[in-house]
Parts: C-alpha cells; structure tokens; sequence
C-alpha cells in the first residue's frame, strides 16, 4: 500500500497491535496472513507500563531492541525452544512491541509443511506464536531485522485498517501478570487461531453468585 511506514506502529500498544492484526508477514518465500496478535507496554518510566512484558522492569540487552524504533524484529525463545516473533512498536525510545500468535500461510506453502511436519493440517501450520516461528524459519540471529526495509529478507506488509467489529479481544495467553488486560486481539472468522489458555500463576478470577 502506497505511503505505509514503519511509523504507522509509532502509537499506543493496542492500536499497534490492531495495525498489525491482518498483515502479512513475509520471510523469503513464505507469506503468512497475520490473524492474532497480543500488545504488550514498557517500563515503569514509560507511558504503557506493563509488568508481563519482557520491558517491564527495564532495559536489558535481551529487550534493549523494545525500546527502539518501531517496525523491528523482536525475536526470543520461550521455554528454550520456541522462537516467537514480536514487531516493535511505539515511539523511538519507549518500549513497546506487539507478538504475533497465529497466522494462514497464504505462500510458500511447500517450504512451510518442509517446515512443519507435525502439522495436522494448513491451519495448524502457524497456529500459535512457537509454531509460527518455526513456520516462517525465523532464528534469533533475525533479531533486529527491520520490517519495513525493501532489501530486508523478512517484511511486513500492512493492509487496509480493519474495521473494529471484525476484531475480538480477550485477556492474554498464559501471562501471570496484568492477566486480565484485555490486549489480545485475534479475527474470529480465521481458524488459525490458538486457544486460550490462562496462566495456572495468575490471579483467580473472582465470580459474583
């Protein structure tokens, strides 16, 4: 789309993450459409303070790419085995970054199932942030990459704005913390998308009669 930037994820989380939902995210010959995502804030100092982000006790050199530019590559391993993919967001200097969950794969289908064996079917090839990763070939050597560069080997691709009704959003995925920000957004129609599971850490939600 003509004049789409980087900057259009220079916001507060939750719209960045809204932006992102329906994107296409590309690496090398796989595409993979873009259909839940969770937003996550900063630290104390910052204006979105959120304790379950990786910034939300500062900067250190794992998340030191959080807290720069938006539209950069966020890359980690969770449980010492799953890449999950994260696109910074927000102002150059205020931590911010959006996770992406799941995902269609709408190219590269071939290079992906190579990827994904396990796979039961298309729709599981990208469920999940650990399974799209692997999917996508994503390694923490692409940390930092940026999105939004034309000669970059990994992009985003953001497309039309999406109207708020097609949208749900619900509590985040197995975070202790702020478990009941309403910071998860994910299309419904799509059945890509992963389940829902709440942290056995968290807080217990309290019932009325």
């Amino acid at each position: 789309m003509p004049g789409v930037s980087a900057e259009e994820l220079a916001v507060e989380p939750l719209a960045a993450a809204r932006r992102v939902l329906g994107a296409t995210l590309w690496s090398g010959p796989v595409g993979v459409r873009i259909v839940e995502v969770e937003a996550y804030g900063g630290d104390p100092a910052g204006p979105w303070h959120d304790p379950a982000a990786h910034s939300g006790r500062g900067r250190t050199p794992r998340n030191a790419v959080m807290f720069g530019p938006p539209g950069v590559l966020y890359v980690y391993l969770s449980y010492g085995m799953h890449t999950c993919v994260n696109v910074t967001s927000g102002p150059d200097g205020v931590a911010s970054a959006v996770l992406i969950r799941s995902g269609e794969v709408v190219a590269g289908d071939d290079v992906a199932r190579a990827r994904r064996v396990a796979a039961r079917n298309g729709h599981d090839l990208a469920r999940g942030p650990g399974n799209l990763g692997s999917t996508l070939g994503i390694t923490l050597d692409d940390y930092g990459t940026r999105l939004f560069d034309p000669e970059s080997p990994i992009r985003l691709e953001l497309g039309p704005v999406l109207d708020p009704s097609a949208i749900a959003v619900g509590p985040r995925v197995g975070v202790s913390l702020a478990a009941d920000r309403p910071w998860r957004l994910w299309l419904p129609d799509s059945p890509a998308v992963s389940a829902y599971r709440r942290s056995p850490r968290a807080p217990r939600v309290e019932r009325s009669a």
